[in-house]
């Protein structure tokens, strides 16, 4: 991972509100704390379903990061998220798990619950991995041609 690439993660996971990476499972796991803050809320309290479909997400990939080691990308294809409680302002707590995968694509589950391990919402997702440095070259590429 170059110090760029290093930089931009360390800003997305702030402005998700990361507070720790408690697990990195080899094995396809992954498990992370999110602190929910007020501004990230809208009709009194109500964490926007944006934030909490951001951090499944990043628990999904950070599952299959934890699997295939950092050279590789997980890129959505497709992404669902079922809502079942309303997260609040507080901490929040996101997992992943990689259901199955292939040479290219993994297929992943992920959950966020709140500290009393009341389920708030699940996803599911598939991702295809894409190794890292064509993923930074494109992206240069593209801001290079603006």
């Amino acid at each position: 991972m170059t110090e760029e690439t290093a930089e931009a993660v360390h800003e997305l996971s702030r402005t998700l509100g990361l507070v720790r990476v408690v697990e990195m499972d080899p094995a396809g796991r992954a498990t992370l704390e999110y602190e929910a803050g007020q501004h990230m809320c809208h009709s009194g309290g109500v964490v926007q379903g944006g934030f909490v479909t951001g951090w499944i997400d990043a628990a999904m990939a950070h599952a299959i990061i934890a699997m295939t080691g950092a050279e590789m990308a997980p890129m959505s294809l497709e992404l669902k998220v079922s809502f079942f409680a309303s997260a609040r302002p507080g901490r929040v707590i996101a997992e992943g798990w990689i259901e199955r995968r292939g040479r290219r694509t993994c297929f992943v589950e992920g959950r966020l619950t709140d500290t009393a391990g009341v389920v708030l919402a699940k996803a599911s997702s598939t991702l295809m991995l894409i190794p890292l440095d064509k993923v930074v070259a494109a992206s240069k590429a593209a801001l290079g041609s603006n």
